[in-house]
């Protein structure tokens, strides 16, 4: 006798015998029970899922003689007929090699003529899609008026490609995906029948490789024992799938988690030296963070992923090294760089630099930080502010009981009163007396920080004020005039509406850069075409959709003959 591959050897016969799918399979039988069979049926889904092996069943269940019955004995002549594929009244056709409008012509004649030995006349077109415009518009009528006691059973891969005309004249079943615990328990039955020797972590890495695919798996599984007999080793299984192991993945996570972008060279030159395909790696990548995200969020992870329980500490290992927010940055960056890999001429080089730029991913300030800085400034941390930062409103006012960084010499003696008065004697760390200008322009600076955060942090690194006769003058050390020439002419309005506010009159607020000795030169804003110009920059469009950033200003870059700049203000225009 012949040898007989697994996927034909342990093709199920009988609706119990089909794994993962359930809801089809309850659907079918209880029509059959209840005589509500339909004239056709369209079942679709990816490759190995249960499709024909269902019409199969189904050609049966209506045949047996003991039928129609959802239990076909799988005895009978007309049973074993079919199973021996010899049953004349059960044709079964491919779509892709019959599919002109001669052959649905002969298909519509031989359907005049009733079921010879058999109950029904089945007909299982197997990927129906392939068939052309023309031989499915001949078969539309046929189809919705068929021959008594005839069955049309349809299957197909790519549901999306058969016309609605024909889909409306179906019952229509979806066949999903069999998953991974189900392939596997499959899997082991298969080895104990056949005396086989496989690890869990091999029939893991078997149920991955065939993604949903009963067949797939059983092939593998054929292919695997082909190579390495009854006794099949994890080794042989990731040379015969190609599969990546697992701890080519920690090395690279551990070089991006450890901020030691020195080790993505050799790790990728490596990658290539095994062999491997850098889109099929990155794809796995991408599972990996996955992974180390689930570890970090979830509590009981390993009802989750397929993996042995080393792998399982490995993560947790891992996992404890960035907090979820990182994970779920370096998987947002993965997945958005996946395609620009795809198309990359490249893509050594892309996948180099992309894995660098994850290295630096941990050294980005997040914005809650930043917000952070400016609720301390309206709480009036403005004397341990960092230089450059302006006092705010708070400043002049008592401590508030807890300060957010006390000082070591207030808890001297045994520790201070909450409310006990300041040392009369002056601290070196102490700083100067607050100008009534500076005082007043803090008290700008919270209100405006109320509507306008980022405005109101920008404006905050100036380095001093005057105020009076309606007008309020900003200046920036020198060398940092960048600072002011940022905002918008929209954001000055915004500054003096705070301004008025606060001081009850309406005030005009110019910005400008120190200058040597007592001369301050004025600065030039941000106009709103450099903006555009700025969005609509590639590079820019790039950077934004990655960071998920947003440009808040555009300058433009000066020529050495473009020495002078202009102050702004209501009424000047830039000019």
């Amino acid at each position: 006798m012949s040898y007989e591959i697994f996927a034909r050897k342990y093709r199920p016969r009988t609706f119990e015998e089909v794994i993962g799918q359930k809801s089809v399979v309850q659907t079918i039988q209880n029509a059959i029970m209840s005589h509500r069979i339909s004239q056709a049926y369209l079942f679709s889904g990816m490759r190995g899922t249960g499709k024909t092996t269902v019409a199969r069943i189904l050609a049966k269940a209506l045949n047996c003689v003991s039928g129609p019955t959802p239990h076909p004995c799988n005895k009978c002549e007309f049973c074993v007929a079919i199973l021996e594929d010899r049953a004349i009244d059960v044709l079964e056709i491919d779509g892709a090699s019959n599919r002109g409008i001669d052959d649905i012509k002969a298909l519509r004649e031989s359907l005049k003529y009733k079921a010879i030995y058999t109950r029904y006349k089945v007909v299982i077109i197997d990927e129906v899609h392939q068939i052309s415009r023309d031989g499915f518009n001949a078969l539309l009528k046929t189809l919705e008026e068929p021959p008594a006691n005839t069955v049309f059973i349809f299957a197909t891969t790519e549901f999306n490609k058969v016309p609605a005309t024909i889909v409306s004249r179906c019952q229509h079943f979806e066949f999903k995906k069999i998953s991974h615990k189900d392939i596997i328990n499959h899997l082991m039955e298969i080895t104990r029948i056949e005396n086989i020797t496989v690890t869990p972590s091999g029939l893991a890495m078997i149920a991955e490789a065939a993604d949903g695919s009963m067949r797939d798996a059983q092939s593998l599984l054929d292919q695997a024992v082909a190579f390495s007999g009854e006794n099949v080793r994890d080794e042989d299984l990731k040379t015969i799938l190609g599969t990546i192991g697992q701890d080519v993945f920690f090395l690279f996570s551990s070089a991006v988690l450890d901020e030691k972008p020195q080790e993505v060279f050799p790790l990728v030159e490596n990658l290539i030296a095994s062999g491997y395909d850098l889109r099929f790696f990155f794809s796995k990548l991408i599972e990996h963070f996955r992974a180390l995200l689930l570890v970090s969020s979830v509590e009981s992870p390993e009802d989750l992923l397929l993996v042995t329980p080393e792998e399982l500490g490995a993560l947790r290992d891992q996992s404890r090294k960035a907090t979820q927010e990182d994970f779920l940055r370096y998987l947002v960056a993965l997945q958005q760089g996946e395609q620009g890999l795809k198309y990359s001429t490249q893509p050594r080089i892309y996948l180099e630099t992309f894995l660098i730029r994850l290295c630096q991913f941990r050294k980005i300030v997040p914005i809650k930080e930043l917000i952070r800085d400016i609720e301390d400034m309206k709480r009036g941390g403005a004397a341990d502010a960092r230089p450059g930062q302006v006092p705010s409103k708070g400043s002049q006012r008592e401590q508030p009981a807890s300060p957010p960084s006390p000082r070591p010499a207030a808890r001297q003696g045994g520790g201070a009163e909450r409310d006990s008065p300041p040392s009369p004697a002056p601290r070196p760390s102490q700083k100067p007396a607050v100008s009534p200008d500076r005082e007043a322009f803090a008290r700008v600076l919270e209100r405006l920080a109320k509507d306008r955060p980022p405005l109101a942090a920008l404006v905050a690194q100036y380095s001093s004020v005057r105020i009076g006769n309606g007008l309020i003058e900003v200046f920036f050390e020198r060398g940092k005039g960048f600072f002011g020439s940022t905002i918008q002419e929209k954001d000055v309005k915004g500054v003096e509406r705070a301004a008025q506010e606060v001081l009850g009159r309406e005030m005009t607020v110019r910005f400008a850069e120190e200058g040597g000795g007592a001369a301050k030169e004025p600065l030039k804003p941000a106009r709103g075409r450099e903006m555009e110009t700025a969005l609509k920059d590639p590079a820019v469009q790039f950077f934004m959709n990655t960071f998920k950033a947003q440009v808040l200003s555009a300058d433009p870059v000066k020529s050495p003959k473009d020495t002078e700049s202009k102050g702004f203000g209501p009424g000047e225009n830039g000019s």
